[in-house]
């Protein structure tokens, strides 16, 4: 039994194919210690100088997880594992949602008087439809 946010045996498994190899220069930290620090740092909330010595320089593993960030390297690796998960089947395509509404609110949403002080009319309904149960419909497709 792994440490808590720690990379168990079988994820690393998975992982190690897909990290970068070693590129030119000094020898690098090992990716999976790297790795559970960044993870322990993520999951705990802690500052990076926080984090255990166990995982190595707090600086070595927060310049590693940046040029990860910056380089896409996470996500390349997401995607690859996203696309093995797909061929074994072990992804439930029926239970994922993606909603992309973005929905402004009014000013008078906030509180401020429903009638306006220039004309004295009231500010039009935010939703142009007539039956609430049609829109909602069509905001799922």
């Amino acid at each position: 039994m792994g440490r808590r946010h720690e990379l168990t045996d079988e994820a690393w498994a998975r992982l190690e194919p897909l990290m970068p190899g070693q590129g030119p220069g000094g020898q690098w930290n090992d990716h999976r210690t790297t790795l559970n620090g960044i993870f322990w740092v993520l999951n705990c909330g802690a500052q990076w100088r926080d984090m255990p010595e166990r995982y190595g320089k707090w600086q070595s593993v927060y310049d590693r997880y940046r040029r990860w960030t910056k380089d896409g390297m996470f996500d390349r690796i997401l995607h690859r594992l996203h696309l093995q998960l797909d061929d074994r089947g072990r992804i439930d395509w029926s239970v994922f949602n993606a909603d992309g509404t973005s929905i402004r609110a009014h000013r008078s949403a906030a509180g401020a008087s429903k009638i306006s002080k220039k004309t004295g009319r009231t500010s039009q309904a935010t939703t142009p439809w007539d039956d609430p149960a049609a829109a909602l419909e069509r905001s799922f497709f």
